[in-house]
């Protein structure tokens, strides 16, 4: 007969072979173990796909039409390697096109939205002026911007980069005024003690202090404007993943639409890791939060 206390010897016991990270409030799970703990959803997900879409066509849950199996996904990364669009482009020209659209999208958006942000972060006055802009903005439909953009710079590159340039802006000014908003007043109580001016203070304090935000700023919009692009592409069909994407569609190639959007992820992962790679050399005393 099992007693109370020998119970809760063995329930104490068990606990003791927890490790301490595994139910700790905001614990810090070990490297090795994180990546393992990270492939459970995967490999969860990959085997529910392949039960799904397993034997023949007429025995699945879903045809191959809607949720073509892993095997045909794989499958069909030979033939888009071997095949070419009307412009005799393959995979890797429409990658390097979609990556040079993203790219200059950025730094476009980046340009304006970077002085923009520090200014109205630093004077009140320039955040009153331009408040109701910038919180009109952020309710604008990002998808309204598309014809918006064709009407005012046509349907070749220029429309993608400056849709993508205003996408960009729009996600980022609010997260660059809060940036610089959330450095500590004692710094520029310190400054000024020092007779610092104030465009001293902004270029000495403000932003070397707000830097490391704003980085990870510019890091989350970059991954969110792989999803951008692929509008831009599929409503101005003129090469790229998102052209890709709409092709193999309207064929209804879904094989090949599952696998686009998998290298699409791809690449937004191995940008968002190096992103993350260069802040932690860049910023080494918030490495935690890179």
């Amino acid at each position: 007969m099992v007693t109370v206390a020998g119970f809760r010897g063995n329930l104490l016991t068990v606990n003791a072979m927890i490790p301490k990270w595994f139910s700790e409030i905001r614990g810090r799970v070990p490297s090795g173990v994180s990546v393992l703990l990270g492939m459970v959803p995967l490999a969860v997900l990959i085997l529910l796909w392949w039960m799904l879409t397993h034997g023949i066509p007429e025995e699945r849950v879903f045809g191959p039409t809607i949720l073509p199996s892993p095997t045909e996904v794989i499958q069909s990364l030979g033939d888009l390697l071997r095949s070419s669009d009307q412009d005799n482009r393959g995979l890797l020209d429409h990658i390097g096109l979609s990556v040079r659209r993203v790219a200059l999208g950025f730094l476009l958006g980046l340009a304006i939205v970077l002085p923009l942000g520090i200014l109205m972060g630093s004077f009140g006055s320039m955040r009153a002026t331009m408040a109701p802009i910038v919180t009109a903005s952020g309710y604008i439909p990002i998808a309204t911007l598309v014809p918006l953009t064709m009407s005012w710079f046509g349907l070749d590159e220029k429309q993608k980069v400056a849709f993508l340039g205003l996408a960009f802006g729009i996600f980022l000014l609010p997260m660059v005024i809060k940036a610089i908003d959330s450095v500590p007043d004692i710094y520029l109580r310190t400054a000024y003690t020092l007779g610092a001016s104030r465009w001293l203070i902004i270029r000495r304090v403000l932003v070397p202090v707000a830097l490391p935000e704003i980085w990870h700023s510019m890091r989350l919009a970059f991954g969110i404007g792989w999803s951008y692009l692929v509008l831009a592409e599929v409503v101005v069909k003129t090469g790229g993943l998102g052209d890709l994407i709409d092709t193999a569609r309207r064929r209804a190639m879904s094989g090949r639409v599952y696998l686009v959007i998998v290298i699409i992820t791809l690449i937004a992962w191995i940008a968002d890791l190096l992103w993350g790679r260069l802040g932690a050399i860049l910023f080494p005393y918030r490495r935690s939060q890179t």
